[in-house]
């Protein structure tokens, strides 16, 4: 165990110094640091509210993109839109690779954040270097008395065609790699009753997670009561609970890859951590395989067959 504290330190310490200081733009803007950048003309909002929530107030000068545009389908929401789908959505918010993107959203709880983690994740892996959040989102903007519009907000089109660089992606393959060669981190986002397998997202086809995965659960990143997000310092502590060796990958699931993408973004980007990576279809892509995948904390037959009914009587009778 002392071998592996060491080992976690030194890879720590090299995230620190070659991930967290490279940020051009801090990953987390409170209102009163956004205010004054939102005068540079690269700076660009993207509130990704519905748009009628967009409508009702928003940052003046936000552009809106909801949260589905950058999602996958029902049956896989995890899944990454067609490359064509986000180059044109990256297009139509006039972004560049110069551009500050600043995610925000409701700001209503720690799920919400993960809405703009993914964003924010999506938009890292196209390309963009100057990216942030805002910290606890609208939420946080109108407690600190900032201003919002409704005026309709229009932005010239770019012609930036970025490529996917897959440096922070996770696929099945390369989870089941993983598991082959038991040289990665595997990192489960979410709350207890998933980890354990007592209940699965609608999507999966089975409970449980991963085998020898580690369970981080999302809520830990943020202040209790609260939808803000805690401190690089206290992010490197919640990190420091992660058995790792140095030089491994980090891999961060959940059901979706929504909850993770908080992980993600805790991890790689405040704690700095080298190598973390994004199962973006998680446990639902993971059950959706032909093969039988390898799981752990997976209930009994007689388990499954009586979730599956109770689920089956919810859906039809309540």
């Amino acid at each position: 165990m002392k071998n592996a504290s060491l080992t976690y330190a030194l890879a720590m310490g090299l995230g620190l110094s070659t991930s967290t200081w490279a940020l051009a733009a801090q990953p987390l803007l409170t209102p009163e640091q956004l205010q004054p950048l939102l005068q540079q003309a690269d700076t660009r909002v993207i509130d990704i509210r519905d748009s009628k929530a967009f409508e009702a107030g928003h940052i003046a000068q936000a552009v809106n993109a909801p949260y589905g545009k950058w999602r996958g389908p029902a049956s896989n929401p995890g899944e990454l839109p067609d490359q064509a789908k986000l180059v044109a959505l990256v297009q139509s918010l006039g972004l560049t690779p110069a551009t500050h993107a600043v995610v925000v959203s409701s700001g209503a709880d720690a799920t919400d954040f993960g809405a703009m983690a993914r964003v924010y994740w999506t938009l890292k892996s196209l390309g963009l270097k100057e990216l942030s959040i805002v910290n606890g989102g609208m939420k946080a903007w109108e407690s600190a008395g900032k201003p919002v519009s409704q005026a309709a907000v229009k932005v010239a089109p770019s012609s930036y065609a970025p490529t996917f660089d897959a440096q922070w992606l996770a696929t099945r393959q390369d989870v089941g790699r993983h598991l082959d060669l038991s040289n990665a981190a595997l990192v489960d986002s979410r709350p207890d009753a998933f980890y354990q397998g007592k209940v699965r997202a609608p999507a999966a086809k089975l409970s449980g997670t991963l085998p020898g995965a580690q369970q981080l659960d999302f809520n830990q990143w943020f202040v209790p009561g609260t939808s803000q997000f805690v401190d690089a310092a206290k992010a490197r502590e919640i990190a420091g609970k992660l058995q790792r060796q140095q030089g491994q990958d980090t891999v961060a699931f959940c059901n979706t890859g929504h909850w993770a993408a908080t992980d993600w973004f805790g991890l790689s980007e405040m704690a700095g951590l080298p190598n973390v990576k994004l199962y973006a279809g998680s446990m639902v892509d993971w059950t959706q395989s032909k093969e039988a995948p390898r799981m752990a904390n997976q209930p009994g037959r007689a388990q499954s067959l009586a979730y599956d009914a109770q689920k089956w009587w919810d859906k039809n009778f309540k």
